[in-house]
């Protein structure tokens, strides 16, 4: 069985599993398939209503699990795609800064966007967004997707015949191309999460000294670097923490004192952000200056006090 037969009798089942994974977050590029659906549909070999359909329902599964996840268990499930993404401080920063300034809007670009597409859906149930309206952006947003991508197929089905021969006869060949393509890809973007980690990396203060600290009336001043979204989705913080975000330091950098601790916490994955914040607060002059070991998870872990923020939601 060639290559073409095998898409033919099972390409609507290779289409749903590789784009159900893709959505669930394991790093399958699901486009090549859908452009390869699309030649096919083009072709008279696949229907099309199977061809938009089938893909569809399996983005539609695992984006609704998001979406609960995100609404049940908040900046949790942030944090743990962020643990396994290749780029620790921007995978969520970034996607947070869309979601807020386009809103339900976002979820129409989302699947176009790498590593937005994932944490789209739970960013919809941090913010609240209601069911109806998620799924109906979410829906329109992966029916543009597939449309797109298949179109791009469409284009090119009258060459599918001559380019599953050519797989066939240098299959291996190209599986290998592509393969190790991946393999330079995911290990250049390994190198760059390493670098990033040892060039934020510095002394932190644990949750026990910084409680010492403020039991015992000894100066400090705490930040929460949370960027808004954050903190609107989990309104709770360190008694008397001032909020600073690190677009914001050239202008308020006067405010943090430079005669004694400055501390700073996220609920970031290895406290990235609040050690980016502290290396550039170091650039302004402020040397005192530590994250807090673990953040505001480890804070709480050990039942020490918050006090809620009143910020506006979104």
């Amino acid at each position: 069985m060639n290559a073409l037969e095998v898409l033919v009798n099972y390409g609507p089942w290779i289409l749903f599993i590789v784009v159900f994974l893709e959505q669930a977050g394991i790093p399958i590029p699901a486009i090549p398939l859908l452009v390869t659906a699309g030649a096919l549909a083009g072709a008279g070999k696949m229907h099309v209503g199977v061809a938009l359909l089938v893909p569809l329902f399996a983005a539609a599964l695992p984006d609704l699990a998001w979406f609960y996840l995100g609404r049940s268990r908040g900046g949790k499930v942030l944090g743990l795609l962020c643990k396994v993404s290749l780029e620790p401080d921007s995978c969520v920063r970034s996607s947070e800064n869309l979601f807020r300034r386009y809103g339900a809007r976002t979820l129409l670009i989302a699947k176009f966007v790498p590593g937005l597409s994932t944490i789209a859906p739970p960013l919809a149930g941090m913010v609240g967004m209601s069911i109806p309206t998620f799924i109906l952006y979410d829906t329109a947003g992966a029916f543009l997707w597939i449309v797109v991508s298949e179109g791009v197929g469409l284009l090119f089905s009258n060459q599918l015949e001559s380019m599953m021969t050519l797989f066939d006869q240098a299959g291996e060949w190209i599986l290998i191309a592509a393969l190790i393509g991946i393999a330079i890809f995911i290990g250049h973007k390994f190198y760059r999460r390493q670098q990033v980690l040892r060039e934020h990396r510095m002394a932190k203060i644990s949750t026990a000294e910084l409680k010492g600290m403020m039991d015992g009336g000894q100066p400090v001043k705490i930040v929460d670097v949370r960027n808004l979204l954050s903190r609107e989705t989990d309104p709770e913080g360190i008694p008397g923490a001032i909020h600073l975000l690190f677009e914001e330091i050239d202008h308020r950098k006067d405010e943090l004192p430079r005669d004694h601790e400055v501390i700073l916490y996220c609920t970031c994955p290895n406290d990235i952000s609040s050690a980016r914040t502290a290396l550039k607060l170091k650039q302004h002059g402020i040397q005192r200056v530590r994250p807090l070991e673990g953040g505001l998870d480890a804070w709480r872990e050990q039942k020490y006090p918050t006090e809620r923020i009143d910020l506006p939601r979104l």
